[in-house]
């Protein structure tokens, strides 16, 4: 789908000059007028757009931020309330800020569950799923460095557990949590070091979308039916005005959820006790990260055992390094998904088995979110463990054995004939209503 001979056509004396010594308005045209794009796709593959949308929002606000911002433990907190009352609409800077960062996660969970559920990652597709999920794990680096900014007592206190697991990691641990913390406990030397990599990352996770969209426009984007584009006139429409307009609704409507979390609920993602100054005496009852790293704080405390060799003393991986390989190894497992998918049919739109499986996914992920939510202790601890065992095994057991045994239904040989058929199936039900 990325081939072809440019139509772009300079209409100016000017644009011809720029065109022969730099092509810029011709990327544009070819990649977001002209890019040709299948044209069944639905509202799900609206949420890249909004993704983009979203990276802009925040790297704007968080600049604008940084201008009023003190790295100090001593006038962290009381900058974040003068931006709050003092600054002209940095109430308003800090409220897009703040719930920018829930919406972001919102939709890149959604983009990611479409793209599993529609075999995004498959062949020819690997490398765009793998740098997809590098701008996860970056968003996840960002976020988390972000959220130990406003110098609460969650920031200082999430900042001391999340960096203290740091140290269980042989040999090279406490050399990461010193480089992390700047020292031996989380200081000023820490708020000055997380300032900094909030504010570089995002110009990161940028570029690394800029790497995103090219691999995109290089294979071609995916579709509902998971079929390849066999008829470039029948089976796609230009980018604009098409996807542009789908696009934009959806960023519109997004943008209206948004702006009521803003204006009508400024505080309701974020916890109370991060509008207390962080104080190191007195630790809180509960220590939760933000809503979005639920699951994996969950798969973090859900190992409470140590594994060693059995009928022996000897431990191989104790509760707290399991913790932490179970955590990261929850993320790192999603760039490996390509191969661990062993099925031919892209789609889950073909594959029963897979969409019970995927749904049952889902649901775990949420309920891991709402475990994390709770205290390491009783009965979450136990559904912890369980939700965390099903979790690996989706990848590593459930995905492997449809690919082999489940029978999908019959996939249709074009994205033309697929259409065609949806149309016949509306036109059958429009003819089959009663006349009035």
């Amino acid at each position: 789908m990325s081939g072809g001979h440019s139509e772009y056509v300079p209409s100016s004396g000017v644009g011809k000059w720029l065109d022969s010594r730099l092509p810029l308005p011709r990327l544009v045209y070819d990649s977001f007028i002209a890019y040709p794009v299948p044209r069944n796709l639905n509202g799900w593959y609206t949420f890249g757009a909004i993704l983009s949308v979203m990276l802009i929002v925040m790297i704007l606000t968080g600049v604008t931020l940084a201008m009023h911002y003190a790295a100090s433990t001593q006038l962290a907190f009381d900058s974040v309330e003068h931006i709050e009352r003092n600054v002209n609409y940095g109430w308003l800077i800090r409220s897009v800020h703040s719930n920018g960062a829930s919406m972001f996660f919102v939709a890149v969970y959604i983009h990611i569950f479409r793209g599993m559920y529609y075999g995004s990652y498959k062949e020819p597709r690997e490398v765009l799923w793998i740098l997809g999920v590098l701008i996860f794990f970056l968003m996840m680096a960002t976020a988390f460095m972000g959220y130990v900014l406003p110098w609460g007592q969650m920031s200082f206190w999430g900042a001391t557990v999340i960096t203290g697991f740091f140290s269980a990691i042989p040999l090279i641990g406490l050399g990461i949590q010193e480089w992390l913390l700047g020292g031996f406990a989380v200081d000023n030397a820490t708020l000055n070091r997380f300032f900094s990599l909030h504010y570089l990352l995002p110009f990161m996770i940028a570029g690394v979308v800029v790497l995103h969209v090219w691999a995109l426009h290089v294979t071609g984007q995916t579709n509902p039916t998971g079929v390849e584009v066999k008829n470039m006139k029948k089976e796609t429409v230009p980018f604009t005005p098409f996807a542009t307009i789908k696009d934009a609704l959806a960023v519109v409507l997004f943008m209206v959820v948004f702006a009521w979390f803003i204006f009508y609920l400024p505080d309701f993602l974020g916890h109370p006790d991060n509008y207390v100054k962080a104080d190191a005496l007195k630790t809180p009852a509960h220590i939760v990260p933000e809503w979005y790293f639920l699951p994996f704080y969950a798969i973090l405390r859900a190992i409470t055992f140590n594994i060693g060799i059995p009928f022996t003393d000897i431990v191989l991986i104790d509760s707290k390094l399991g913790g932490v390989l179970a955590m990261f190894g929850s993320i790192a497992i999603l760039f490996v998904l390509p191969w661990l998918d062993t099925s031919k049919v892209r789609s889950g739109s073909y594959r029963p088995m897979f969409r019970f499986f995927f749904w049952v996914f889902v649901v775990v992920t949420i309920i891991l979110g709402y475990l994390g939510s709770r205290p390491a202790e009783g009965i979450y601890t136990v559904l912890s463990q369980i939700f965390t065992a099903y979790y690996f095994a989706h990848f590593i057991i459930i995905l492997p054995f449809l690919g082999w045994y489940e029978k999908p239904s019959k996939v249709p040989p074009s994205i033309a004939d697929a259409v065609l058929a949806g149309n016949a199936k509306l036109g059958s039900a429009s003819s089959a209503q009663p006349a009035e």
